[in-house]
């Protein structure tokens, strides 16, 4: 039983997993370690054709770098799980130190024990008989910049700010209106083409079934891609907090220079 309880603790897989592996390995952790990882990666390659909607989102930020990784499965009972939280924090740990340029690069990325973040999600794998993947990893740089990780794990957000020392509750406040209000960009000028030229077909559709001429249908749309601005990007929105304010007023009392630079949001949540 102590042998079973120590590997239990070296792997996180079940006691009759650890059982049968160190049974199978006449008693030999290393082996025993190999046979329940190649259970992991037998179960990841039968169950890849699965969908893995459920998860855990996680996000830090320090010292001007800030970073979101989602760890996905298939149910939400294993999402809530302290061993799967506690592998999506290790992985945002590993994020936060290496700065990894992309998700592949932060996969490839050693962990502590020296095995990269892949084999340690196989490994859980092997663990739940559940798909899994690391689903997204953002990452942002600025003078400041500030996490917010929504209650349940399933929402996050982070953003960078062009001016150091920023006041914790602002920066807090600004990343809470990007998890509440997803906008698609910090200005107008950043919003994509195709947006823009989506919007600008959709209201012109719109003002011809109301029977508007022709000829002031691109005005019409203009003005609707006004109004989709300030909706949608992020320094135009009101701030939820006083609707008297948009979130670039709201930024210039605390200094007239301050502003929001970039930001990302992440969320496993039906929208």
């Amino acid at each position: 039983m102590a042998d079973i309880s120590k590997l239990r603790k070296m792997s996180g897989a079940g006691m009759m997993d650890c059982k049968g592996a160190l049974e199978e390995a006449s008693g030999d952790f290393d082996k025993a370690m190999e046979i329940i990882r190649k259970k992991g990666q037998a179960v990841a390659a039968k169950r890849s054709d699965r969908e893995a909607a459920e998860g855990c989102v996680l996000a830090e930020s320090k010292d001007g770098f800030a970073a979101i990784v989602a760890l996905k499965c298939e149910t939400d009972f294993v999402a809530k799980n302290e061993q799967f939280i506690a592998l999506t924090k290790d992985i945002l740990n590993i994020a936060m130190d290496k700065k990894p340029a992309s998700l592949d690069e932060l996969l490839a990325s050693p962990m502590s024990d020296g095995r990269l973040v892949q084999d340690h999600i196989t490994d859980r794998i092997g663990v739940t008989g559940e798909k899994m993947e690391l689903g997204f990893y953002e990452c942002l740089n600025g003078a400041s910049t500030i996490s917010y990780i929504h209650p349940g794990n399933k929402l996050a957000t982070i953003v960078a700010f062009n001016q150091a020392g920023i006041e914790y509750q602002v920066a807090r406040d600004v990343a809470m209106q990007v998890a509440a209000m997803n906008p698609v960009a910090v200005t107008p000028g950043e919003v994509e083409k195709k947006i823009i030229d989506q919007e600008m077909d959709i209201a012109r559709d719109k003002a011809r079934q109301a029977g508007k001429p022709e000829n002031l249908l691109d005005r019409i749309a203009e003005g609707a891609l006004q109004k989709f601005y300030k909706d949608n990007t992020l320094l135009q929105q009101e701030f939820v907090k006083d609707n008297k304010l948009t979130i670039d007023q709201y930024l210039k009392q605390q200094n007239k220079d301050l502003t929001a630079t970039a930001f990302r949001r992440v969320t496993l949540n039906v929208e």
